[in-house]
């Protein structure tokens, strides 16, 4: 059946991915009249996390941020497909790095954990491996069909980016760093983590949460600088990406301090401009439920 599944669907994503803009994004505006209009998908979650966050906001301030968020989600999904058939020069025209000679020149001392949100198209991310001397890796959940995982590898890796599921990133980076090995992670760690594997909590965006602080246990347990890319974007179909440093040094940062700074970032970016955060997910699901205690 997942064969059969892949089978029905790859095509037509190819000829989607070939299409000129113009009718590309039109298919997008039609895929958000059938998502938003009629399935009105997930679109109790969106508004409920929505007055969660925005407790201030009329309800005609949160319903126009929750119809330029399901534009936005249709145009991510798009812009996903087009990755199959996104030349490098393609990629660089869409997706500008505004400063990656700072990246460049923290890549020459330390390996980097790139951590990111899900804001705006983190998927064009891969891309920086186009600039980057290190060995670039993307951290990812598998998904059930494996024939879409094998697929979304594939794309993923376009750039010379290697994908890893997330429960080898651990493995991956003690390995890299016992042999001398620069690699650049990405990490997108917004997430809910599961409550039974939550041990650490913090406030974000008004209220007390589980956060994933992988990313920080590794870095301050390996002396791996941290940076976050920023992802703006300016227009339909075009993003600018900034990289904003958390520290350079792992081992030099106190508990929760990076997780902390990294929570603050994504709070700034989302207040500028709501409508490109990843509303649908149940981010908000353990509020109000008791924490363990934290620990590092």
């Amino acid at each position: 059946m997942q064969l059969l599944i892949f089978i029905l669907i790859f095509p037509f994503l190819w000829i989607v991915s070939i299409l000129p803009y113009h009718t590309f994004y039109g298919i997008s505006n039609f895929i958000f009249f059938i998502v938003y209009r009629i399935i009105g998908y997930r679109k109790k979650i969106v508004l409920n996390n929505l007055k969660l966050t925005f407790p201030d906001k009329t309800e005609n301030e949160l319903k126009e941020i929750c119809i330029k968020f399901y534009r936005h989600m249709c145009d991510m999904f798009m812009e996903m497909v087009k990755t199959m058939n996104l030349s490098k020069e393609g990629v660089k025209k869409k997706y500008n790095v505004v400063n990656i000679d700072l990246l460049k020149k923290i890549e020459k001392d330390k390996s980097i954990m790139l951590v990111c949100s899900h804001y705006a198209n983190w998927e064009w991310t891969v891309s920086i491996n186009n600039y980057i001397a290190s060995k670039g890796y993307a951290v990812y959940q598998k998904i059930g069909n494996k024939y879409f995982d094998r697929w979304i590898k594939k794309t993923r890796s376009r750039w010379n980016t290697i994908p890893i599921i997330q429960k080898d990133i651990i493995k991956t980076v003690i390995n890299n760093e016992k042999n001398n090995i620069r690699g650049v992670y990405g990490m997108v760690s917004d997430q809910s983590p599961h409550i039974g594997k939550a041990v650490y909590w913090n406030n974000f965006m008004g209220h007390n949460v589980p956060i994933h602080n992988g990313a920080e246990v590794l870095a301050r347990k390996l002396d791996l600088a941290v940076v976050f890319i920023k992802v703006s974007k300016i227009k339909r179909g075009y993003y600018n990406a900034e990289f904003i440093p958390i520290t350079l040094s792992g081992k030099q940062t106190e508990k929760n301090e990076i997780t902390e700074q990294f929570l603050h970032l994504i709070e700034n970016q989302i207040k500028e401009k709501p409508e490109y955060y990843l509303w649908t997910h149940r981010r908000w699901k353990h509020a109000g439920k008791k924490p363990r205690h934290n620990k590092t």
